[in-house]
């Protein structure tokens, strides 16, 4: 996620200590069944698309926005599959809490490409070929091709920690 001017912003007085932001995932389908993801420029990881929410902008519009920036593609939100708090902490020392809503998205259009400079690739895989994901990928995958009614979240009373120890 490129950082957005607001944080840069808040970094220069807090340094790398925690901030709490939040941010949307997509899980984007092509009509092979083969799942969008994005190569990491920062530190080489394969996820899901994702990105900060802008002061003003809402959710759905955010994860639009993201994916049409990152990859060239066109998609509309169908569901919000998943709302969970995550950290992260980016190989500058820079750390973050995200909350984060995890969308299942329908494709309308265009050709998955690198579009800015956030990715080093972007590639459309089979579901029994994924590359290693972190455990917050996995998750929001895994929520929205549940297809259940309602969001995924953690139980009151339950943390990230207790979710990654579980497995």
């Amino acid at each position: 996620m490129p950082v957005p001017d607001y944080i840069r912003r808040m970094r220069a007085h807090v340094g790398t200590e925690l901030l709490w932001l939040p941010s949307v995932s997509a899980v984007v389908r092509n009509p092979a069944g083969e799942l969008l993801l994005g190569q990491r420029a920062d530190d080489g990881r394969w996820s899901v698309v994702s990105g900060f929410v802008e002061p003003g902008e809402q959710p759905a519009t955010a994860v639009v926005r993201e994916v049409e920036e990152e990859t060239g593609l066109r998609v509309e939100p169908v569901r919000l599959a998943s709302v969970v708090s995550h950290p992260h902490t980016y190989p500058n020392g820079d750390r973050c809490e995200y909350l984060n809503l995890g969308f299942e998205c329908r494709l309308l259009g265009g050709t998955a490409r690198v579009n800015d400079d956030e990715s080093v690739a972007v590639r459309w895989f089979p579901l029994d070929d994924l590359p290693p994901l972190d455990s917050h990928a996995r998750l929001v995958i895994t929520r929205a091709l549940a297809r259940e009614e309602a969001a995924w979240y953690l139980p009151a009373g339950t943390s990230w920690d207790d979710l990654t120890v579980a497995g």
